[in-house]
């Protein structure tokens, strides 16, 4: 399978990882407003699942290095496919509520408290289990995330109300989501080796854990999604059978494109964690959520109704996650 060994490449890997999970909502905005995200929903689980297959019997099956997916998936032990698999359930209802709270919030807000917020507790749980990195630096850097988050806050605060009660529930939907979301990559990690050549017996690859991921998040779709459709956060039940009635082939693939952009990301971020840790890894591939503020505002124009005097807030968000992402690279190094 193909293993990355050096630090350099690992963190181009992430760096790609931080474009496809800050990019790949931008999908859900292209669909139609008919099409509810509910149902694109469906479509992006399909996306995840296909992609982590091609990458396993492809990437994860040539070369001399470590386990090639099928036998690595036949000796791994139960304890680690039911960690990988788990992190897939828990990533699916944060990732469910993350995607309500774009449709609700806009993805200017939603990623950066969702998904900031998230990175802080990834970044800490994943450390204090494999420490990896100045711990000074990796901090440091987190914390100017957070701050990064509150300034983002105080500037969704400055939009004209859409009413004080869909403020309150964009935002706190996104911090629920933050929460879930920040302990998921724990679970996959846990159920790898952190040697990616010689690989324990009974832990997994990247690729192997990936597709077990998926499984989890495509299975639980079943669960998660389908009680958002009967009971949704917002707007009328969502019919099951819309699925078929209002899908054209155009929706589908954009679903499915959604899901394909966002497993490169993770796919590229636990195979980058070889090199450079899972704490590190996972806290670069969250800067996601600069990328998705930049959509959000030069894009999708989703401050354009703000008063005067909320750009330099916005400014000031890009600045302290730049800064912060730049603290976590040079924490490996230091």
């Amino acid at each position: 399978m193909l293993v990355v060994e050096s630090y350099l490449i690992a963190v181009v890997m992430c760096v790609i990882t931080m474009i496809c999970w800050g990019s790949w909502a931008n999908t859900q905005k292209l669909a139609t407003k008919k099409w509810p995200f509910q149902l694109y929903y469906w479509d992006y689980a399909i996306g995840v699942v296909l992609l982590s297959l091609l990458f396993a019997f492809t990437l994860g099956s040539f070369g001399s290095a470590g386990r090639s997916f099928l036998p690595d998936l036949g000796q791994a032990s139960f304890k680690a496919l039911s960690m990988a698999f788990l992190g897939g359930v828990i990533f699916n209802l944060s990732n469910i509520l993350l995607v309500v709270a774009i449709d609700i919030a806009g993805m200017a807000v939603a990623f950066p408290i969702g998904v900031g917020l998230a990175l802080a507790l990834g970044v800490i749980t994943n450390y204090i289990a494999t420490p990896v990195g100045n711990p000074v630096l990796l901090f440091v850097g987190v914390g100017l995330v957070v701050v990064a988050i509150i300034v983002d806050a105080l500037a969704y605060k400055r939009l004209p109300s859409q009413g004080q009660r869909t403020t309150g529930k964009g935002i706190g939907i996104s911090i629920a989501a933050g929460i879930l979301m920040g302990f998921f990559y724990r679970f996959v990690a846990a159920s790898m080796s952190t040697d990616f050549v010689n690989p324990e017996a009974g832990l997994m690859t990247p690729y192997t854990a990936v597709v077990i991921f998926s499984l989890g998040l495509f299975i639980s779709n079943f669960v998660w999604n389908s009680i958002v459709m009967v009971k949704p956060f917002v707007g009328e039940p969502v019919p099951f059978s819309d699925y078929f009635k209002l899908g054209t082939p155009r929706l589908h693939w954009i679903g499915i494109l959604g899901g394909v952009i966002w497993s490169i990301g993770m796919s590229f971020s636990i195979i980058a964690a070889g090199a450079a840790g899972f704490a590190i890894s996972y806290g670069l591939g969250q800067g996601a959520t600069m990328i998705a503020a930049f959509w959000g505002v030069f894009i999708w124009k989703e401050f354009k109704s703000a008063p005067k005097g909320t750009n330099p807030l916005l400014s000031l968000m890009f600045l302290f996650y730049l800064l912060g992402l730049i603290l976590i690279i040079v924490a490996r190094i230091a």
